[in-house]
């Protein structure tokens, strides 16, 4: 995994408006700052700044889209968070709600090189666990 090209902050809007698409469908600025727990104008603010980067496409008023760049820069952030919920809440047995509060601080802190060390540390926790459970069948 390479080093993102934005501040943890950007990183959490990109997440925020994949997320929302995945659910809501067309995200719009009060969807976002609803889900951020933010007021609209930080929204609108952010978004500026993601827009100018390349990031998002976004009308007054309009709703927010990812670019192809914004879409690969949200995906990367997310699969960070998955791999690391699933470390703390499998291997380490933090309850899911705090596990989830974590992944979200940790996501943005861990470097490239740990995170391919514990992709690599789950998929061989995962294939284990799936390898004891058809030998128990």
């Amino acid at each position: 995994m390479t080093p993102l090209p934005v501040s943890a902050s950007l990183q959490d809007y990109l997440e925020a408006i994949l997320n929302l698409s995945r659910t809501v469908g067309t995200v719009r600025v009060t969807d976002i700052a609803s889900s951020l727990n933010l007021a609209k104008a930080s929204v609108t603010q952010a978004l500026g700044v993601l827009q100018e980067q390349g990031m998002v496409i976004h009308e007054r008023y309009g709703p927010v889209t990812l670019t192809e760049k914004g879409r690969r820069v949200a995906m990367t952030v997310s699969k960070r968070h998955a791999v690391i919920l699933d470390f703390l809440v499998e291997v380490l047995g933090v309850d899911p709600a705090s596990a989830e509060r974590d992944a979200c601080l940790m996501e943005h802190a861990v470097s490239s090189k740990t995170m391919e060390k514990l992709v690599r540390f789950m998929e061989q926790h995962t294939r284990r666990d799936k390898v004891e459970e058809s030998s128990e069948q």
